[in-house]
């Protein structure tokens, strides 16, 4: 059966038994339907005291077109655990209606390891992405309100940064002209669009720890600058109260269950590659007050997503994650080996133990965190005993252990394996987690060593200009903040077609961005784009109502 059947066919209980298996009581859930529910900041507020339970983050190595199965994992391993006894919750992630419709599909995991409703998790779900979209257009509305109708900020309409967004993938809109049509639309100027993932309001909706805080933060935000080069905050526009008034449901995590009716939280969807990766700080640190295990993944592989959860999400947030689990497939390891998509079906232990050097790289940058770390090798019909036998050997070499998972096929029966060696290994090694830089090294130093430590880089090229935008922004005081890699997700490289384990290579930045309320500055690195294109032949044309008006195509 495909995903969408499964997920179809799934016994679903009431949301408020999900809930009070975490003694969430039934007043404190907003419910949307019967099978997921919001939980009450009252509720949120009132565990804040309870003890913390072990964090486990979930990344993988670079995604190929073959698959790495990394949320499948997340909500594998979360089954897993339930299953051999520990009360677990998974945290993960809402999807894009972008990527849904173009190339990389849903965001639910797959096959028997997957969290449900999976029709109304890709689609429109609690309505928070369109929350968040709203409240970001509400602020570029105003914005040019605020020019058109006297300018009292004196803003520089050459020096506005706050683009518009839209949560769907349309490369038409990367760069637009706005107020066309005469006096009564206002001032002429170029602008542009982000989608929606990418959206500092969407940073600051997964940072922020609670309603005042989110406030707080998105009247922080760099909207303009004067003419005198001073910038223009949100707060001077006066939008953050009514944004914040948009966003007032959307700060609540969501709950829903899996497959095999295990807690969840979905809350929240910065892109990895553009943004920070991670789901909300309000669900994860919450999950920790209400299990004695959290499993949450981070986006992409472990050089953006992993690099930011722990560089950014954990050091703003105070979290101490207990172990990684890094997922791989055989079927990957021999595309980062060199192999074709087409041959991915033949035994070739030599292409797995070449692309092994990928995984390796990533092992290496997970343990400069001070962070175990053990490698799920998720299974496919295809692999050979010897091919795994290779994953395994090599990982061995390499101080750690690799378990083969078949949650895909068998639920947590087939990652109950898995779910024992990650308790075994936080059991057994306590984590010494530190970030990879300090506060305070400066802005320019923090990129070299992302780039050199994560990337294996040999140097950073970026342009005076950029430079020196880097040492007035410390001169601001902003040069404690972390930096938030913004580059293809395919390679460790700005090159997506170079896979595996390059060196000789250099990082090219682009442009830099200062998100003063999330409070990172985003580093464009090569030819990264904010607004993602639909491909050739995207998802969407093969999406539509059957017979019986259930959704098809939707993976």
């Amino acid at each position: 059966m495909s995903d969408i059947e499964i997920a179809r066919a799934a016994t679903k209980r009431p949301i408020q038994e999900i809930g009070d298996r975490l003694g969430i009581p039934a007043e404190h859930l907003l419910p949307y339907g019967h099978d997921k529910a919001k939980v009450s900041q009252g509720f949120i507020n009132s565990v804040r005291g309870n003890r913390d339970g072990k964090l486990i983050l979930v990344t993988a190595v670079n995604p190929t077109p073959a698959g790495e199965g990394k949320t499948t994992t997340t909500v594998g391993l979360g089954d897993g655990l339930n299953a051999i006894g520990k009360k677990a919750m998974i945290c993960i992630r809402e999807a894009s209606l972008g990527p849904n419709f173009g190339m990389k599909g849903g965001a639910a995991g797959g096959g028997y390891a997957q969290v449900v409703p999976m029709e109304d998790m890709n689609l429109h779900f609690t309505g928070d992405f369109h929350a968040i979209t709203s409240a970001h257009s509400l602020l570029s509305a105003m914005i040019d309100n605020h020019i058109y109708w006297g300018n009292a900020e004196d803003i520089d309409v050459r020096r506005v940064a706050w683009r518009r967004v839209v949560d769907m993938n349309d490369r038409a809109l990367r760069q637009v002209t706005l107020s066309l049509g005469g006096v009564a639309n206002g001032f002429p100027r170029e602008g542009g669009f982000d989608i929606t993932v990418a959206s500092e309001v969407m940073a600051i909706l997964c940072l922020a720890t609670d309603l005042k805080d989110l406030q707080r933060r998105l009247g922080d935000m760099i909207v303009a600058y004067r003419r005198d080069r001073t910038p223009v905050f949100c707060r001077d526009i006066k939008a953050d109260g009514a944004m914040t008034v948009l966003l007032k449901d959307a700060m609540q995590p969501n709950l829903v269950q899996t497959l095999e009716n295990n807690p969840a939280f979905v809350h929240g969807g910065p892109f990895a590659n553009i943004a920070h990766g991670c789901n909300s700080v309000i669900a994860t640190t919450t999950a920790l007050k209400l299990a004695d295990y959290v499993v949450t993944e981070a986006g992409f592989g472990a050089d953006l997503g992993a690099e930011k959860f722990l560089n950014i999400k954990c050091r703003k947030a105070g979290l101490k994650p207990a172990a990684v689990v890094i997922v791989a497939t055989v079927r990957a390891l021999k595309m980062n080996g060199g192999v074709e998509r087409s041959d991915l079906g033949k035994e070739n232990v030599e292409a797995v133990s070449k692309g092994c050097a990928n995984l390796g790289r990533h092992l290496e940058n997970i343990k400069q965190f001070g962070v175990p770390a053990v490698v799920a090798i998720n299974h496919f019909v295809a692999d050979t005993d010897a091919e795994v036998q290779e994953v395994v050997n090599y990982v061995k070499g390499h101080g750690s252990e690799a378990v083969v998972s078949r949650h895909w096929a068998d639920g947590s029966k087939g990652s109950a394996d898995l779910a024992r060696k990650v308790v075994e290994t936080i059991d057994q090694t306590e984590a010494q987690y530190a970030p990879l830089y300090p506060d305070e090294m400066s802005l320019f130093e923090k990129i070299e060593t992302v780039a050199k430590r994560i990337y294996r880089a040999d140097e950073v090229l970026a342009d005076q200009k950029i430079r020196d935008q880097l040492k007035l922004w410390e001169e601001q005081g902003y040069g404690s903040l972390p930096v938030c890699m913004a580059k293809t997700q395919y390679s460790f490289t700005t090159d997506p077609s170079r896979r595996g384990a390059p060196t000789g290579h250099s990082l090219p930045v682009r442009e830099v961005r200062l998100s003063a309320g999330a409070g990172f500055i985003v580093v464009i690195c090569g030819e990264i784009m904010t607004m993602p294109g639909l491909p050739r032949v995207p998802a969407a044309e093969s999406i539509c109502l059957n017979d019986a008006d259930e959704i098809e195509g939707l993976f």
